[in-house]
């Protein structure tokens, strides 16, 4: 597409025009060409995962490090199967337990699967998406997606088709509108393609489930572990999500507690950015405003969390937020996963 063109944004709200966004939106995959889906976690930048000249392009648009890894999305269990050359007994049960839904699995590749999905590792990242528009556009396409997140690399994850048009709008040649992301961010990654299983992306899918599912304990990644990941930058990684930076807003992004405005307005100032473009996320401790670019409240529950997080953050970056300052969250395993990305977004 030209500089600037405007891919169009297909809408999906009536049973015509879902069918119509299917057809379309195949077509172009089967062509080698990109797509912007909607999917459950958050929208995706799809190819056919089974093209390598086709995936290539994705790291092109999104500007993705080539050591980082794509999921394979699939539609049964049929064609995940064929994407991997091991379906060993976790996988069975978590996938009987959890698909299709926001949980991806880390398995022993196939040889069908390109090497540039895989950064050239041995396993890749399966998951069948809940989206009934991902489930329909891979039915009809007859091959898995790779779907990375419709984002430029390393920023906030898009949970909306406008999120999308602003980012890649130029970039890409048709997005489909599915409504706004249910779960909010991206699926819990766990890796059974060894010993056990281990969580190597937390999700909205908690670990704590999964270990009731399989009827094990799951190992989490160790400090150790996820330093090793940071200072070895040429490390395979085994999925998406393990960068030390990433689904970052463009504004500074820090996460703190405090009791009261006072004490709010005190931390503010020692990072030297002018109140009037200094936004605030709370939960719980909610500041009233008056001197500050803006106050976005979230309720202090975890999946309401999650499905706003990122569209809060894409707001205060579209405002001209130069600072956002995030609320502490609770401890919990329920909070793991937001507590992770907004990690991420803040190193």
């Amino acid at each position: 597409m030209s500089a600037d063109a405007t891919a169009p944004v297909l809408p999906t709200h009536t049973p015509a025009l879902f069918d119509a966004a299917v057809v379309r939106a195949a077509e172009r995959l089967r062509a080698g060409e990109l797509v912007a889906l909607p999917t459950e976690t958050v929208y995706g930048l799809a190819a056919n995962a089974l093209d390598a000249a086709a995936v290539a392009r994705i790291y092109e648009v999104k500007g993705r490090p080539a050591h980082n890894p794509i999921i394979v999305h699939v539609s049964d269990l049929e064609m995940a199967r064929r994407c991997v050359s091991q379906w060993p007994a976790a996988a069975a049960q978590l996938a009987k337990a959890f698909w299709p839904g926001p949980l991806t699995l880390v398995l022993a590749r196939a040889t069908v699967i390109p090497d540039i999905v895989t950064a050239d590792g041995s396993t890749v990242g399966v998951r069948w998406p809940s989206h009934p528009f991902m489930q329909a556009v891979i039915r009809a396409c007859g091959f898995p997606l790779a779907a990375p997140s419709a984002n430029l690399s390393n920023q906030i994850s898009p949970t909306n088709a406008e999120h999308v048009r602003r980012q890649l709008g130029g970039r890409i040649g048709l997005i489909v509108d599915g409504g706004q992301a249910q779960v909010g961010i991206e699926s819990t990654v766990v890796d059974v393609s060894g010993a056990g299983a281990r969580v190597l992306r937390p999700g909205m899918i908690h670990a704590e489930s999964l270990a009731a599912a399989l009827g094990a304990t799951l190992l989490l990644p160790s400090s150790k572990e996820a330093h090793d990941l940071e200072s070895a930058e040429a490390s395979r990684l085994r999925s998406p999500g393990q960068l030390p930076r990433h689904y970052a807003p463009t504004a500074r992004l820090v996460v703190c507690s405090w009791t009261d405005a006072e004490d709010l307005e005190r931390q503010i100032a020692a990072y030297r950015a002018p109140a009037d473009r200094t936004h605030v996320i709370a939960h719980t401790h909610i500041p009233s405003g008056t001197r500050l670019g803006g106050v976005s409240v979230i309720p202090h529950d975890a999946e309401a969390y999650a499905r706003a997080i990122y569209a809060v953050l894409h707001r205060c970056d579209e405002e001209g937020a130069e600072l956002i300052v995030a609320e502490a969250l609770p401890d919990g395993a329920e909070w793991r996963a937001i507590a992770d990305r907004l990690a991420r977004a803040s190193a």
